[in-house]
């Protein structure tokens, strides 16, 4: 009996001593899954708001009248070209403000619409050269000119733009981009001081740099072509603007993103 007493002692031990080194032993169970962080939420996505400043210059010159009425000493009326010549270029400055909506497409891709508006100084030079006619009637004299002749200058006081816009995204936060649409502007001057607004087209791109959350700088430049136009002069000919205003514009702006309509930024799962 004391043997047998003996050896469940020792068994008994035995059996202790496993459970504790089997304890201490690492354990074998799996280590879960490694699951990768989601993306970040796109930085672009939704709209935004601000201002711009630059300048500008006229991509060509007016044109003159179309034709100036004379007179010769009879009384008799021709219709004749008054000037040869358009007027100078000229530039000035180009400032206002701008909104729009942006969308990204993956990580590389950005499109959206904006639109702005602009006040400028821009105003081409005047031409008032006169091209002086023999009159028929009496050799020796010329023509007398019956309405101003040449060009007094024409004004672009303001112009909008409402335009598609397409980049692509060299890191996260840099973005160059091109950008065409509709145009429109308020045009004045001429013999009369008439003024109208023109419509056409304008193009252009820009590179625009997101520096905070919620804040990018851009720099741009448009090339924008509005339609002819004039004032009617004497005898119902047109004695005004016959070019298309075309000019050049560059300018830098600052954007706020208010992030409306842009994707919640996924959640990410703890573990």
């Amino acid at each position: 009996m004391k043997k047998i007493g003996l050896l469940a002692a020792a068994s008994f031990a035995a059996l202790s001593v496993g459970a504790a080194v089997a304890a201490d032993l690492p354990s074998r169970k799996a280590a879960p899954a490694y699951m990768p962080p989601p993306p970040p939420p796109p930085l672009w996505t939704g709209f935004y708001a601000g201002l711009n400043l630059g300048g500008g210059w006229t991509a060509n010159k007016v044109n003159a009248a179309s034709l100036t009425p004379y007179s010769d000493v009879a009384g008799n009326l021709y219709f004749l070209p008054g000037n040869t010549q358009g007027g100078s270029n000229a530039g000035g400055v180009v400032g206002g403000g701008q909104i729009g909506y942006n969308f990204q497409i993956g990580p590389s891709f950005v499109v959206g619409v904006e639109t702005d508006i602009q006040g400028t100084s821009m105003r081409s030079g005047g031409n008032s050269n006169t091209i002086l006619y023999p009159d028929p009637v009496l050799p020796g004299s010329f023509l007398i000119p019956l309405s101003p002749a040449g060009n007094p200058g024409i004004a672009l006081n303001w112009f909008g733009t409402v335009r598609g816009r397409a980049g692509f995204l060299f890191t996260p936060t840099l973005l160059l981009y091109g950008t065409a649409g509709f145009a429109y502007g308020g045009v004045s001057g001429g013999y009369s001081n008439f003024s109208s607004t023109r419509t056409g087209w304008t193009a252009g791109g820009g590179v625009e740099w997101m520096f905070l959350p919620n804040w990018s700088a851009k720099g741009e430049y448009l090339f924008t072509d509005l339609s002819s136009g004039g004032n009617t002069g004497a005898w119902g000919f047109s004695a005004g603007y016959h070019h298309h205003p075309q000019f050049n514009t560059v300018r830098a702006g600052v954007n706020y993103h208010f992030n409306w309509g842009a994707a919640a930024a996924p959640a990410v799962a703890s573990y």
